[in-house]
C-alpha cells in the first residue's frame, strides 16, 4: 500500500499497518556515482519490499535529504544538520503516531543518518511509550544483509563504505546511466593504524574518529569502487530485499511493551 497513493480515508483504516519510510541522503558520491545514490538505492529496496507485503505495510515518500555535513566540501551535497535532522524525523514520525499508526520504520540507506536518527527514536520513547506504546524501529538495509554487505562471495572488498564497490554494484544494477565508470578512481586514503576503520577492512574496535571526507578521501568515494559489477549489485540488491522482507514480516506481529516497574 502506498502512502501518497490513497485517501486519508483509506489510511485511517490501515492503522494497523507497518508504515515504512526509506530515508536516504542527496549527496557527493566521488567522481563516477549520481548524487541521489543512496536515495535511489533504498527506495528501490522499499519498492520492492511493498511489491510483497503490500498487504502488511504502508509505504511513505522517500525522504532524500539526510545528514551530509561531511560531504560539504566537495559540492553536489544538500544536507540537513544532524541535530535538525534529528528533529525533522521526530517529527514526520510524530505525525503519524498522532495520527494513529502503532508500527513505524525508519528504512535508512545513508550512513551519515544513523546517529541522528538513533536520538531522534530516544526522543521518541520519552514522548509516546508512555501514552501511545508505539513501536518504532531504525533498520539500515547493509546492516540487516549481513554477510552479503560483509564480503561475502562474490564480494571483493571487505565492506560497504562510500561510493565503493557495494555502491558501485548496485547502482550498476538498479539505475546504470547514473553511473559513470569511465570516471572510476581510488581515492587516496590516510594510512591505516590498526584502530580506525578508513577503508571498512578492520573491524570496529569501539574507536571513532570522526573527520570530514575531504580528509579521508582525494576524491570523496572509498573502497574499490573499479570492482563494482551488475552482477554483484543484483546479489546485494536481492540480498537486502530478502533481508528487509523478513524483518518486516516479523515486525508487523511484535508486541507492545507493557511497563515492568510497578
Amino acid at each position: 500500500m502506498l502512502f501518497n497513493g490513497n485517501t486519508y480515508k483509506a489510511l485511517n483504516e490501515a492503522r494497523n499497518k507497518v508504515v515504512v519510510i526509506p530515508i536516504g541522503a542527496t549527496e557527493q558520491h566521488g567522481p563516477h556515482l549520481a548524487t541521489g545514490t543512496d536515495t535511489i538505492i533504498v527506495t528501490h529496496i522499499a519498492k520492492a519490499v511493498e511489491k510483497v507485503l503490500s498487504e502488511h505495510i504502508v509505504l511513505a515518500p522517500s525522504l532524500p535529504y539526510g545528514s551530509s555535513d561531511h560531504h560539504l566540501s566537495f559540492g553536489g551535497t544538500i544536507s540537513i544538520t544532524a541535530d535538525l535532522y534529528t528533529q525533522v524525523l521526530v517529527n514526520l514520525v510524530s505525525s503519524l503516531v498522532d495520527s494513529g499508526f502503532t508500527r513505524i520504520v525508519l528504512l535508512n540507506g545513508h550512513g551519515g543518518n544513523i546517529t541522528p536518527a538513533k536520538q531522534a527514536l530516544a526522543l521518541l520513547s520519552k514522548k509516546y511509550d508512555t501514552s501511545h506504546r508505539p513501536n518504532i524501529a531504525l533498520v539500515t538495509y547493509w546492516e540487516l544483509g549481513g554477510k552479503a554487505f560483509a564480503g561475502e562471495a562474490p564480494m571483493e572488498s571487505p565492506a560497504l563504505s562510500h561510493a565503493c564497490e557495494y555502491e558501485t554494484s548496485m547502482m550498476l544494477f538498479v539505475q546504470p546511466g547514473s553511473v559513470f565508470m569511465n570516471e572510476v578512481q581510488r581515492a587516496d586514503r590516510p594510512e591505516q593504524n590498526g584502530y580506525i576503520p578508513w577503508e571498512d577492512d578492520i573491524s570496529y574496535k569501539g574507536v571513532t574518529l570522526f573527520k570530514q571526507t575531504a580528509f579521508i578521501s582525494s576524491n570523496g568515494s572509498s573502497g574499490e569502487p573499479q570492482l563494482g559489477t551488475a552482477e554483484k549489485g543484483q546479489f546485494l540488491i536481492d540480498k537486502a530485499i530478502e533481508a528487509t522482507i523478513a524483518f518486516l514480516s516479523s515486525f508487523k506481529n511484535w508486541p507492545f511493551n507493557e511497563p515492568l516497574s510497578k
